[in-house]
Order: C-alpha cells, then sequence, then structure tokens
C-alpha cells in the first residue's frame, strides 16, 4: 500500500489499526484531539474476554475470541522492537454468583473452553499462592482458567513508540472538526491543526466517533458511557485471579496493585468521577475482598467507552462515502478486540480475505 491515510483518533483501535498500516507500506498520520492512548483504552482493564461471555452474541465472543488469540505473539513482537513489557498474562478468571450454571457449561462445552467449579472459600488458591481471602458466601462459583489479561498502559506506550518506529505521524492535541465532501468523497478533513488531504480517512475516535462524522453518521449509534475505577497497592497481589461478579471486576497485577472496577453511567461526555461511584465500588470490594479495608485508596479515575448496540463495533467502509471507513464502537472491549478489528479493517482496504463473515460488524451503518 502507498496510500496517504489519516487516522482519526490515537485509541488502542486507531493506533493498532495504524500500525498494521505502515506495516504494509502506507503513509500514516494519527489525529488525538487529546494526548495519544490516554481516553478510554487507558482507562480499562485490560481483560482479554467478556466478562460473562455467554452472555454476549455470537459476534461479540468471535470477534473477542479471534482477537485474544492474536495477543501473545502481537505483545512479544511489540516488546522486542519498543522494550516495554505489557504485561500479557494467562491469569485465569474467577467468576462468582450470579450466574445460569446450565447456560455457562453449555457454552463452554460447544466451544471447547476449559471450565471449572471450585467452592467460593478456596477460589483464591487456584493457581499462583499469592494469598488468599476467605469469602463471606458458600456459593460456588465458576474458574475459566485460560482468560488473560494485559497491562493496557503499558501496551499502549509500546504501540505509540512502534507507530513512530515504522515511520507514522502522532499529532496531539488535533481535533477533527469536519469533512469536505463532494461526489461521494472525502476532499480533506478540516481540523484544530489545520487541513488534511489523504487517500482515505478513518475514524477510530471512540465515543467521538458519532461527532467526528457528523452528518456522514447515517444511523450509526455510539455513544459514551462512563466507567469508573479504583486502584489499590498492596505488597503481593491478595488475589492471583480475575474475580468477576456481575459487571463488577477485580484485577491483581504483577507487582501488587489492584484494579476495582466498573460503574456503567450514562451521562454524556462528562468524565468526573463521583462520591456515590466511589462508594459503589468500595461496597463491592469490600465484600468480595475484606483485605482492601487496610489498604490506602492510590487513584479513582473514569473513562468513556464507545458503546455500540449489543457490543458489537463498526468496522469497515461508509456505504456511501468511497474513502471513508470506521473502526469504532467497540464498547467494553475495545483492547481485547484490538488486533483483530485492525485485521479485518484492513483486510477490507487491501481486499484479503476475512477470518470469518464479517457483515456482521458492518451492521453499524445501516440506513433505516
Amino acid at each position: 500500500m502507498k496510500q496517504d491515510i489519516v487516522v482519526i483518533g490515537a485509541g488502542i483501535i486507531g493506533l493498532a489499526t495504524a500500525e498494521r498500516l505502515l506495516a504494509r507500506g502506507a503513509n500514516v498520520t494519527v489525529l488525538e484531539r487529546n494526548q495519544a492512548g490516554q481516553e478510554s483504552s487507558w482507562a480499562g482493564g485490560g481483560i482479554l474476554s467478556p466478562l460473562l461471555p455467554w452472555d454476549y452474541s455470537d459476534y461479540v465472543t468471535q470477534l473477542t475470541s479471534y482477537s485474544a488469540k492474536q495477543f501473545p505473539a502481537w505483545v512479544s513482537a511489540l516488546q522486542e522492537v519498543s522494550g516495554i513489557d505489557s504485561e500479557y498474562e494467562i491469569s485465569g478468571m474467577l467468576i462468582l454468583p450470579p450466574y445460569d450454571l446450565e447456560i455457562a457449561k453449555q457454552w463452554c462445552a460447544v466451544r471447547g473452553i476449559e471450565i471449572e467449579q471450585p467452592t467460593v472459600p478456596n477460589i483464591f488458591s487456584i493457581g499462583k499462592k499469592f494469598g488468599s481471602d476467605r469469602m463471606k458466601t458458600q456459593d460456588r462459583s465458576l474458574f475459566l482458567p485460560n482468560i488473560a489479561q494485559v497491562r493496557n498502559p503499558r501496551l499502549l506506550r509500546a504501540l505509540i513508540s512502534r507507530v513512530l518506529q515504522l515511520g507514522g505521524r502522532i499529532i496531539e492535541n488535533c481535533a477533527a472538526y469536519y469533512f469536505n465532501s463532494s461526489h461521494q468523497q472525502i476532499q480533506s478533513l478540516t481540523s484544530s491543526c489545520g487541513e488534511f488531504v489523504a487517500d482515505y480517512y478513518i475514524v477510530s475516535a471512540g465515543a467521538w466517533s458519532k461527532e467526528v462524522l457528523g452528518v456522514h453518521a447515517l444511523q450509526l449509534d455510539i455513544k459514551p458511557i462512563k466507567g469508573q475505577m479504583l486502584l489499590f497497592k498492596f505488597n503481593i497481589p491478595p488475589v492471583s485471579n480475575i474475580v468477576v461478579r456481575n459487571d463488577f471486576y477485580i484485577i491483581p497485577r504483577r507487582d501488587g496493585h489492584v484494579l476495582i472496577g466498573s460503574t456503567l453511567e450514562d451521562v454524556g461526555f462528562d468524565k468526573q468521577t463521583t462520591v456515590s461511584a466511589f462508594n459503589q465500588l468500595l461496597r463491592h470490594a469490600y465484600d468480595i475482598l475484606p483485605s482492601l479495608h487496610m489498604m490506602p485508596i492510590k487513584q479513582h479515575w473514569s473513562g468513556l467507552r464507545p458503546a455500540s448496540s449489543k457490543n458489537i463495533p463498526t468496522i469497515g467502509w461508509h456505504p456511501v462515502i468511497r474513502n471513508l471507513l470506521i473502526n469504532s464502537g467497540h464498547y467494553r472491549y475495545g483492547v481485547t478486540m484490538a488486533p483483530a478489528s485492525a485485521e479485518i479493517l484492513v483486510n477490507e482496504m487491501t481486499g484479503a480475505t476475512q477470518p470469518f463473515d464479517i457483515s456482521p460488524y458492518q451492521a453499524g451503518w445501516e440506513i433505516n
């Protein structure tokens, strides 16, 4: 590829797309309204799986599963060229009640996914024995031993380094204002840092994608959903596995940091943290890990996820504008879906064979 391409958005999706395009020989400029990799991609937890995968459509789990399998090779290659360890780790995921046991077991059996049923009081001794916390309930849990995590801020730094090494340009503090189009073609992009002319334009602006597209958004339904998180620090991680209950999760890092998340708040583009969310997260955390009572809270932050219908992103060509594409709407699983989403988009641009039917990831454009 020798085309000039502008990617709007330097989150995990935009950067992964830029990296793949650059590796194919394209000339890529990435525009970022704030700082590269500092929005929802940075704010999330980095679990490489839907929290309760059997509660999602096959279109979501197909993409997350295919993408998660790419992570070991992807992060290894990024570390080799950037020197940054993204801390990819198969830590397993413990799922606490409530859940539908029969649906979960059947879903895993059909897909050949390993699943175990330890008793809750013993779950924190599964895998590496970093310590234990006694649970208040005697109900049973589920354990998915092959679920991995990645430390997304480190992955983002490695990816930014790689994009720059490959000759890509990342222009920060550069907000995309509007596309100038005629004859079903984008002629240029007007931004806060000037005019950009390219062969192709890719919108990967996360929660801001619909605003960036403006009149070209058609029926695209992507909106911000705020998620707030807390961070604790232990000398030794109190748990060795990811722990999930409904939409709440606990993620241990290698160095003793423990992430607590996350809220789901439909409040527009408001990123303010709140006392009510803080208290809500603490209540859930203390109920599962009583030892958190003794630890100081290191940080409280929020991010805006690009919410889409049923968590299904939109990836591919605009149905009317010939040189406009989108890779956005990944909702809670942008990090998980990043390498596969980049692959699908570049396959579309180059005419390469897709790994599976991608029509479900193009339905977001539909004109009613």
